[in-house]
């Protein structure tokens, strides 16, 4: 207890007696860390995890602590700037060993594969430095030792630290403590700033020969003033500086103490130049030291016997009536599992339990354990919740009307809307944002861009910066990024065509005025909004075509700023072309891409016809011409082959698909959602050939059968889900409309639960004690916190679909209430809202 003395000018000793009464009283214990099967250290419910994750560049590495089922604190590791970004250097791990009571990790600066080349340029100064970070469980605390292969360099003092940031979600308006020095977590960074000489000035030369690079003053430009690579330039003054810190000395559930041994810890406020930023604490590298540089005793409260508390998931919707329900409850994996639950009918009179339903125990999964309550003879429309012990699941619907209102309409009645680009997009009193990107777009420099793209010579008839006339028409705005991607806006329009050639759905809430750049959300103009919207994402696709004689890979800011920009989409450019603000096209050669660009294209153009003839031609043009020219790739060609020959009839295409039916069946688990159609259209009309076809494709179907059973059964929830970093809800939706077409054209081997299964995930009933649906505005909780355009209001888009619950590595399942943490709350084009709109018309399609 001498840690307290200098807080009280009371008797110490008199005092003590009290507050270890108090702490038992309570349940708080010291205990041991020991090192678990899955490689991380755990005392009853706090975990501290070391290196296993491997995405700090998205809060999710390093040392991380987990307390009673919520991420506390990660990153913890060695960094250059006191508050980084998401562009900012990461080390290179070379090695994790995880054994007895330590996890030791070795990682070095530079990672030479990410300097100034890649998906997402870093700029590594010059400074070579090579250390291991030694995470061990000493009682009831762990101690993180960082130990460097040689001393920073003199220059480097002040730069090189070891960072914790801090998860400020759960924190705002919560209490710090460092030494004798208090504090609340504040909702935005506050001044004073503080000034550095940026690491950039002293940038290494470790770029790989051989790869592409970035243009280097381009990318540091600071002439429009802040530039989000230049991270360490103005940051804030951290709020304390001190050797024993404290975050939520309020809350034993979610306290943790933090004591440096070697050098003054600082509280920092990553936000004040990273809108994602989190609070960082950090101690800087001392002069001359190599062993024991850094020493940190990091004691989490632990709370004996805490228990995670049951969780109900179900669909935020509901159920059809017909349709099997079946409810997940997620329990602690020390937990009995014992007593029944309640499906309790809500009407006007009150509650009434018409159900008590045993816990059906399914087994381990992650770090829980699961039981599935099926209730799908109730058939009574109506109101209902489940109740288990002392929790309840949100109220949810039994009726055969409960997919028609309100569920797959915000995809296309808000989400797509707001996304759209080269438009004004009004809302009766709102903006969602004025007219933007008329000035597109200049011709991509030859050299290696941001957020993927990458321009190599001789790919373009234009010369680089060159103006490209005809682009300011169409597309969509992919998530925040605000971006026109070839994947998401062809893969959009082929979606949308797709659920309108099964479903044709009838909606007309919306006014899209072409000529005028204008879209008004809630007026009608009497056409029908999916076909409106599949001809905008095909209006930017046969455009670019026609200026650049081949697909564009996409269109985009090359200016970091105006990436991360976040505001309305029209203060990106000034609609003026031709001069540095204006957005780049980008070309590629990818035949893989090229191949599936002609299958949407193909898709497109038959429900085109019905609206757009013109265009419909323009895109039929462009399919062939790409199919004509590729050479096979995976299943790509094969795909093109198929739409192609649905919407044309040509013997070619047949001839392909013919010529090609021993790959088919190699590799049928890809290939057989692709071929259903065709496959039972030839059983039923084809000539001798397309009908031995048929045959042998059906022949091959019960492994496909079995293939899919056995991925599904892998989970409680009967949908493979098997997520890396990214939330795995657009992968599981892109399976249930796969799936689809297998149920729907061979009902007599594929049974239909998967598609309902796939829907209730992303619905809610999936991992994690955050069951909100993934589709924004969508079910009595829904992720109303995303990365989207309106990420910085904390806010979200209606229809707009997240990616869902992630995994914190190895087990923990997450879906935080936060709006950047883009793999788990964003939104996507090519199939993110689209496929969760064919999931719900699937739904409802296969119950008739």
């Amino acid at each position: 207890m001498k840690n307290f003395k200098h807080l009280f000018k009371t008797n110490v000793g008199s005092f003590v007696p009290t507050i270890v009464a108090l702490a038992y009283a309570i349940g708080i214990q010291a205990q041991d860390f020991k090192l678990t099967e899955g490689g991380y250290f755990q005392c009853e419910g706090v975990d501290v995890m070391a290196f296993y994750d491997f995405y700090p560049e998205g809060h999710q590495g390093g040392v991380s602590i987990l307390m009673n089922g919520n991420r506390v604190a990660t990153n913890g590791d060695i960094r250059m700037e006191a508050t980084p970004g998401q562009w900012q250097p990461v080390p290179k791990q070379l090695r994790r060993e995880a054994k007895g009571n330590t996890i030791v990790a070795e990682l070095a600066y530079p990672d030479s594969s990410r300097h100034l080349t890649g998906f997402n340029p870093m700029i590594y100064p010059d400074l070579q430095l090579r250390y291991t970070v030694t995470t061990e469980a000493v009682g009831n605390h762990v101690e993180v030792t960082v130990d460097l292969d040689r001393p920073i360099p003199e220059e480097w003092l002040g730069k090189v630290g070891f960072n914790l940031e801090f998860y400020p979600g759960a924190l705002f308006g919560k209490p710090w403590l460092m030494d004798s020095q208090s504090g609340i977590f504040p909702r935005q960074p506050n001044s004073p700033l503080a000034t550095t000489t940026p690491n950039y000035l002293r940038t290494g030369d470790f770029h790989q020969k051989g790869k592409s690079i970035i243009d280097f003053k381009r990318l540091t430009r600071t002439d429009k003033g802040y530039n989000p690579i230049i991270a360490d330039d103005i940051i804030a003054e951290p709020y304390c500086v001190g050797r024993r810190f404290v975050s939520r000395p309020d809350d034993n559930y979610n306290k943790v103490t933090i004591e440096s041994m070697t050098a003054d810890l600082k509280l920092y406020d990553g936000r004040m130049n990273h809108n994602n930023g989190w609070f960082v604490l950090r101690s800087e590298i001392p002069a001359g030291k190599t062993k024991g540089a850094i020493k940190w005793i990091i004691t989490p409260t632990v709370v004996k016997g805490w228990r995670y508390q049951p969780v109900i998931q179900t669909s935020q919707v509901g159920y059809l009536t017909h349709q099997q329900k079946v409810a997940v409850v997620e329990m602690d994996s020390r937990d009995g599992a014992e007593g029944a639950a309640e499906l309790i009918y809500i009407g006007a009179e009150g509650e009434k339990v018409v159900r008590t339903m045993p816990l059906n125990k399914w087994g381990n999964f992650l770090r829980y354990q699961y039981a599935r309550l099926d209730f799908s003879d109730i058939v009574t429309p109506g109101l209902y919740k489940i109740r288990y012990r002392n929790v309840q699941s949100s109220v949810f619907r039994i009726d055969d009307t409960v997919f028609d209102r309100g569920v797959w309409q915000p995809v296309i009645e808000y989400f797509l809307p707001n996304q759209m680009c080269h438009m004004r997009v009004n809302e009766k009193y709102r903006v969602w944002h004025d007219r933007c990107h008329m000035d597109d777009a200049r011709m991509a420099r030859n050299e290696n861009g941001i957020d993927g793209y990458d321009q190599k010579p001789g790919l373009s008839p234009f010369a680089e910066e060159e103006e490209v006339d005809g682009l300011a028409v169409g597309g969509w705005h992919d998530a925040g990024d605000l971006d026109l991607r070839i994947e998401s806006q062809i893969g959009e329009a082929y979606n949308l065509a797709m659920i309108y050639e099964q479903f044709k759905p009838e909606i007309d809430v919306t006014t899209i005025d072409q000529q005028q750049h204008l879209t008004e959300i809630h007026q009608a103009d009497g056409k029908n909004d999916i076909l409106q919207q599949i001809e905008h994402g095909a209006l930017s696709v046969c455009a670019a075509y026609r200026a650049l004689g081949r697909p564009y890979r996409g269109i985009i800011s090359h200016d970091l700023r105006q990436y991360a920009m976040l505001g309305d989409a029209a203060a990106m450019t000034d609609g003026i072309k031709g001069n540095d603000d204006d957005r780049w096209v980008y070309t590629e050669d990818n035949p893989m891409r090229d191949l599936t660009t002609a299958a949407h294209l193909a898709g497109a153009t038959r429900v085109l016809k019905l609206h757009n003839d013109t265009l419909a031609a323009q895109c039929l043009e462009m399919a062939r011409a790409l199919f004509a020219r590729e050479e096979p790739v995976a299943g790509a060609k094969l795909l093109a082959a198929v739409e192609l020959y649905l919407t044309t009839g040509d013997a070619v295409y047949r001839n392909y698909i013919l010529r090609n039916q021993a790959a088919v069946i190699k590799n049928i688990g890809r290939n057989a959602p692709i071929l259903a159609r065709l496959a039972r259209q030839w059983e039923q009309q084809g000539d001798k050939q397309e009908r031995r076809f048929a045959a042998t494709f059906r022949k091959a179907l019960p492994a496909c059968v079995e293939q899919m059973k056995n991925e599904a059964a892998k989970t409680p929830y009967g949908v493979p889900y098997e997520p890396s970093i990214w939330g795995a809800g657009w992968g599981i939706q892109s399976f249930g409309v796969k799936y689809y077409y297998l149920t729907k054209y061979y009902p007599e081997l594929f049974e239909p639960q998967p598609v309902y299964s796939a829907l209730d995930f992303i619905l809610g009933c999936h991992p994690g004690s955050n069951t909100a649906s993934f589709a924004s505005g969508v079910g009595a909780k829904s992720a109303t916190v995303a990365y989207g355009t309106t990420r910085a209001d904390w806010s979200y888009v209606p229809g707009g679909v997240v990616s869902g619950t992630a995994i914190i590595r190895p087990d923990f399942p997450e879906l935080l209430e936060f709006p950047y943490l883009w793999q788990q709350t964003e939104y996507v084009l090519g199939g993110g809202s689209s496929d969760y709109m064919f999931l719900v018309l699937a739904a409802k399609h296969l119950m008739k």
